[in-house]
């Protein structure tokens, strides 16, 4: 059994211009980090050029389909009837794109199956967290 959901989306990047540019992302859930998600940006995506990865908690992303939520440096809210807004603060400035929110529900449903909301710490390694922090310190 896999411990980790991938998925495949389309990502249109907002920016001034009035085309938006679309670009494939990946969205990832794993057993092993219960509490978050990420979504991985290709290099063509960024700035730099290079592959960006943004995690941050489940449940920010199951409420943010829903309603605006967040209020650091990843924000989200839903935007009509099909659309939601991910907003990605750094020090760079704001990056902000949207995915269909039925592929955001398909992701989290995914992730939920996995990993039932309210279980996460079922899933975490305790004591090989402390076991790693205790080699690190040595």
């Amino acid at each position: 059994m896999s411990y980790v959901v991938q998925q495949a989306v389309q990502a249109r990047l907002v920016a001034s211009a009035p085309r938006m540019e679309t670009v494939p992302t990946t969205l990832r859930y794993d057993r092993e980090d219960p509490f978050a998600v990420s979504v991985d940006f290709p290099p063509q995506a960024t700035l730099e050029g290079v592959e960006v990865s943004w995690a941050f908690a489940r449940e920010l992303l199951a409420a943010g389909v829903s309603a605006p939520a967040g209020a650091g440096d990843v924000r989200i809210r839903p935007y009509g009837y099909d659309r939601t807004v991910l907003e990605f603060h750094a020090r760079e400035g704001v990056a902000m794109v949207h995915m269909h929110t039925s592929e955001l529900r398909i992701f989290l449903e995914r992730t939920e199956a996995l990993v039932p909301s309210g279980d996460e710490q079922s899933f975490l390694d305790v004591d090989g967290g402390v076991a790693e922090l205790l080699r690190d310190t040595c």
